[in-house]
């Protein structure tokens, strides 16, 4: 006698595809790797190709006139570190960062506890307070460069007004002015995103902290650096990151105000492996001045994530 196979039931073969669906839904790790795996598409497309071509063109003597690629070893960092204006390119990055970063954490964190504020129209300085970081960095810088012209200055009209100078400053045309242009407009540019971060560590303090600091007798300013700046440490930490990192590889602004001058005492790194490697054309050298980015800024971002953990476990 012959087993006669069945064919299963619709609702018994409908409760098998769930099962089967639920347990995909279910395991953790596959459907990691399915949410992260656009974002790992994306950084090894736009992050680690550039990457290693930027290597490879650092050893090899590419030009844009001559695109073979001939290995040539050290020869391109001998040649760059014998070059007078990538030393101070390098000293102009150091002192651009540092005094833009420790500007973008200190407004940053001024402009937070407006944001956080509830008065009347607070809607509408939110939005003045956020324009800078909405605003195209190159439409903005290129604003900027109107309001520092040496002649129709709208900031030379302001200050001689009010008596602070008695002719037009030439902004961008002297070292010391051309370098604090610059970093006042990146500052503009980065306090909102700074501002952003910091808010959301002053909303993440409990109420009911502040209120017993309040009943304690505590004023304004002995609660801002007994309890509301060592609790959103961390978070002043992560914005200084981003603003280190923004700043560190940022060459826009640098370009679009002063094209690196007068003389390069505006040029950082950025720019000066841009000018080097495309419109100078020595694409080795100017890949070796950009590869020169990558200890140092992976230095800073260690030391900050480490001063992170350190006030995280505190």
């Amino acid at each position: 006698m012959t087993d006669v196979k069945t064919e299963p039931e619709p609702d018994t073969a409908r409760r098998r595809d769930r099962r089967t669906k639920a347990g995909l839904a279910d395991r953790d790790g596959f459907l990691a790797w399915v949410m992260l795996l656009p974002s790992v598409i994306y950084i090894i497309a736009l992050v680690g190709i550039p990457f290693l071509l930027a290597i490879a063109f650092a050893f090899s003597d590419v030009t844009t006139g001559d695109p073979s690629f001939d290995f040539v070893g050290f020869a391109n960092f001998a040649e760059v570190f014998e070059d007078r204006v990538f030393w101070r390119s390098l000293r102009n990055t150091l002192v651009f960062t540092a005094v833009s970063m420790v500007l973008i954490v200190v407004l940053g964190k001024i402009l937070a506890n407006i944001l956080v504020a509830d008065f009347r129209g607070k809607w509408f300085v939110r939005f003045l307070i956020l324009l800078p970081w909405t605003t195209p960095v190159a439409l903005s810088t290129i604003s900027w460069l109107w309001f520092l012209d040496s002649i129709f200055s709208p900031v030379d009209w302001v200050l001689r007004q009010v008596g602070l100078i008695d002719a037009n400053v030439v902004w961008l045309g002297r070292p010391g002015t051309a370098m604090a242009s610059v970093i006042a407009v990146h500052v503009w540019r980065l306090t909102p995103l700074a501002a952003v971060i910091v808010m959301a560590g002053l909303i993440a303090i409990p109420r009911d902290i502040d209120e017993a600091a309040r009943i304690d007798g505590a004023g304004f300013w002995r609660r801002m650096f007994e309890v509301t700046i060592p609790m959103t440490m961390p978070v002043i930490a992560v914005a200084a990151l981003f603003g280190a990192i923004l700043t560190f590889t940022d060459m826009t602004v640098p370009y679009v105000l002063t094209r690196g001058g007068p003389t390069h005492s505006t040029d950082v790194l950025a720019s000066w492996a841009y000018f080097r490697g495309i419109e100078g054309g020595d694409v080795g050298q100017g890949a070796a001045i950009a590869l020169f980015l990558f200890p140092l800024l992976l230095a800073a971002a260690i030391a900050i994530l480490r001063a992170v953990r350190r006030l995280e476990a505190r």
